[in-house]
Formats: C-alpha cells, sequence, structure tokens
C-alpha cells in the first residue's frame, strides 16, 4: 500500500511539472482562434490518443515535449488538443468528449491518429500531417511549408 502511494505521488508531482514547464495546450478552437487573431499566430491541431496510440505518443515525447519546439510554437502557433483517450482513468469530461468528437467531424472524419492539422486563425486547413520521424528541428519546417 505504501509503494502505491509512493507511486501516485510521484506521478501527481510529474503532472504538475509538465503541467507548468509543458506545451500550453488549448482543448477549445473558439478559444485558440481568439488567441491566434490577438498574436497573428497560425493554429495547430493534434488530434491524439494519448494513451492507446503508438505514434500519438511518439510525437508527444520527440516533438511537442521538445524544448525547441516548445519555444517555436510559444511564438509561432496556438497549439490545440483533441484527445482520445481508451482508459477509464483518462475519460475525459462529456462536454470535452463532446468537442473532441465535433472537431473529429470536421477534420479528421477518416479518424486518423495522429493527425495534426495546421490552420489559420479562421479555422482554414493549410495542411495536414502525421508523426514522422525526424528532429524537432525538422518538423518545425515540415508544419512551416504548409504556411504560404
Amino acid at each position: 500500500m505504501a509503494q502505491i502511494k509512493t507511486v501516485l505521488t510521484i506521478v501527481i508531482v510529474l503532472f504538475q511539472f509538465t503541467t507548468i514547464f509543458g506545451q500550453d495546450w488549448h482543448l477549445d478552437l473558439a478559444e485558440a482562434q481568439e488567441e491566434a487573431r490577438g498574436s497573428d499566430k497560425n493554429i495547430i491541431l493534434v488530434f491524439s490518443g494519448s494513451d492507446w496510440c503508438a505514434p500519438c505518443i511518439k510525437l508527444e515525447r520527440e516533438i511537442w515535449e521538445s524544448e525547441v519546439f516548445q519555444q517555436y510554437a510559444e511564438a509561432h502557433y496556438v497549439m490545440v488538443r483533441a484527445d482520445f483517450p481508451r482508459r477509464k482513468e483518462n475519460k475525459l469530461s462529456e462536454d470535452q468528449a463532446a468537442k473532441n468528437a465535433k472537431l473529429a467531424e470536421k477534420y479528421n472524419p477518416q479518424g486518423y491518429f495522429p493527425l495534426v492539422v495546421v490552420m489559420t486563425e479562421d479555422a482554414e486547413v493549410l495542411g495536414k500531417t502525421g508523426y514522422k520521424n525526424m528532429s524537432p528541428e525538422a518538423y518545425i519546417q515540415h508544419l512551416n511549408s504548409f504556411i504560404p
């Protein structure tokens, strides 16, 4: 029992640490659009299966969590996550699940995971991609290649 409490404490501390220092993710596209308009940034909408999709988890670890990407994104993009977890302990609120489903209906009807959608502040799709085995710098260039 003491081991379980220790593990839970570590998980909570790590979660708080990544929340403080991790990527600044929006969970609502309309809010992201407001921020994008006010800051002259494009939007990156990411469809992920955070607890079951191996390429999604690799994209998170290799790109989104990298300091290089985080610094670049803070200056150039507004990030939106539409997550579709499967594990009971990661279940989203009904409201959030409905928002994500609506986004998927419009921007990811084929149900690809991960799917990264680069769009304008008005939600005009500029390009779509997924996981690529490349450095954060190369991935940034890849995302920027969609911008006219």
